[in-house]
Formats: structure tokens, C-alpha cells, sequence
């Protein structure tokens, strides 16, 4: 006579599962850990970036003896997607933003915007600053003295967000990155490739929105200057 072997290790799972009362589905497809933990990746690099641009923000409103910063109401630091490709830095903050603190409102923001949808771009899906972060008094242009000051915390700024394309819009922002100061007319539309901090970035200047409101008529260069930035994008296979 044979006995019936019982599975004891069965007959206990059963029994825990019905005194749970959960329904469980049993799938033998493997999870996809890898995508969580990329999206794990992605949302800590996101808080660090917040950190350090937290942190960037404070060391420059801990300047002293600043003429842009005792004529301003707001610090300008950048707004937009820190986890974008495309950095765009203007020249200064101007009435409407140094309002509000943030980039490129008013109609100085409306052309912008303009500019960026005729090649398929939204701004809020792309990050902007400028390369001084408070208002010139009377919206003057920044000195070249001023520019260098800003210069060291725009080249950390750069460094933390770590775009794959920088735009450089205005002569200020121009010589803050690049060190010229030469005429914009004679640099704009140029593709470089400039290094911060031991990485480096592909770099065009082109016209500043607010200096096409006073001279619509070199919107055509802007134009040009835009239509090579869309093949850089394309080039470099970027998700905007």
C-alpha cells in the first residue's frame, strides 16, 4: 500500500492567499527593472540639478557691491526644462522680467517665441538664462568689467544644466561665453564649439529678440541663423 504524498509547501501558500483576500495575477513575464531604475537615474539627476541651482541662485544673490544688483527688484536665474538639450542665454533681464523673475516676457518673450515655434520649438521645453542675472539700471548694456564678473557663475550654470546646444543671443551673452566682443553682424550664424569646465558645447550666436524689435529688418538673418540651428538638432538627433 503507497502513501500519498502531500505537498504541505502548496497547501500553506493556498491557504495564506485565501486569508489575505487579494486577487493575484500570475505573469511569467519578466519585470523590466532596467527601466525603472533609468527612470530612478533620471528623476535623481532631475532633484540634483534643482539642488545646485539652488545653490548657484544664493551665491549670486550673495554678491556685494553690484550696481545691477542694487538697481534690481528680482534675480533672473533661468526657467524652463533643466533636462533639456538646448540652453538659450540672452543678454540681461529687462523691466517685465526683473518683475516677475523669470526669462524673456512681455513683447521681448512674445517674438522669442514666435522665433522658436517657426522651427517647431516650444519655449517651455527648453532652457533659458541670461548672462547677467539682474536688470542694468535704465536697461543699459551691461560693462565688459560686469560681463566678466557674471561670466564664472553663467559658466556654472552651463555646466549644471549640460545642453548638448547653447544659443547665445546678444552681445553680451557673446562675449560672456566666448570672450569677444567684437560686432555680433561679423560672429552670428557661426556653429563653435566652446569648452566649460572640461566639457565641450556647440555654440551659435545669433541677434537678440529685443534688438530685432528696434531692427526688424534683420529679422531675415535671424531667419538664417534659426534654420541652422533646426539642421543641428536634426543632426545630432535631439528630442525637443
Amino acid at each position: 500500500m503507497s502513501k500519498k504524498v502531500i505537498n504541505q509547501n502548496s497547501n500553506f501558500k493556498a491557504k495564506f492567499l485565501d486569508s489575505i483576500g487579494s486577487d493575484f495575477v500570475f505573469n511569467e513575464k519578466p519585470i523590466n527593472r532596467l527601466k525603472d531604475t533609468n527612470l530612478n537615474l533620471k528623476e535623481a539627476n532631475k532633484i540634483d540639478k534643482i539642488t545646485q541651482l539652488t545653490e548657484l541662485k544664493k551665491q549670486i544673490n550673495s554678491i556685494s557691491d553690484c550696481s545691477l544688483k542694487n538697481n534690481s527688484k528680482n534675480i533672473v536665474l533661468g526657467d524652463g526644462n533643466i533636462n533639456s538639450s538646448i540652453m538659450l542665454i540672452g543678454e540681461a533681464p529687462g523691466i517685465e522680467e526683473d518683475k516677475t523673475g523669470l526669462t524673456f516676457r512681455g513683447e521681448v518673450g512674445n517674438l522669442l517665441e514666435k522665433m522658436l515655434l517657426a522651427i517647431n520649438i516650444k519655449k517651455q521645453n527648453i532652457y533659458t538664462s541670461y548672462a547677467v542675472n539682474f536688470r542694468p539700471p535704465e536697461d543699459r548694456k551691461p560693462t565688459s568689467a560686469e560681463i566678466k564678473r557674471y561670466s564664472q557663475f553663467l559658466q556654472t550654470h552651463i555646466s549644471i544644466i549640460d545642453p548638448k546646444i547653447i544659443i547665445l543671443m546678444g552681445s553680451t551673452a557673446m562675449e560672456s561665453l566666448t570672450g569677444l566682443n567684437s560686432k555680433i553682424s561679423n560672429e552670428r550664424g557661426k556653429w563653435k564649439e566652446i569648452i566649460v569646465k572640461n566639457t565641450s558645447y556647440n555654440v551659435i550666436i545669433t541677434f537678440n529678440p529685443s534688438y530685432l524689435l528696434r531692427t526688424p529688418e534683420n529679422k531675415k538673418y535671424s531667419w538664417e541663423d534659426l534654420k541652422r540651428i533646426k539642421k543641428k538638432i536634426i543632426d545630432l538627433k535631439i528630442n525637443i
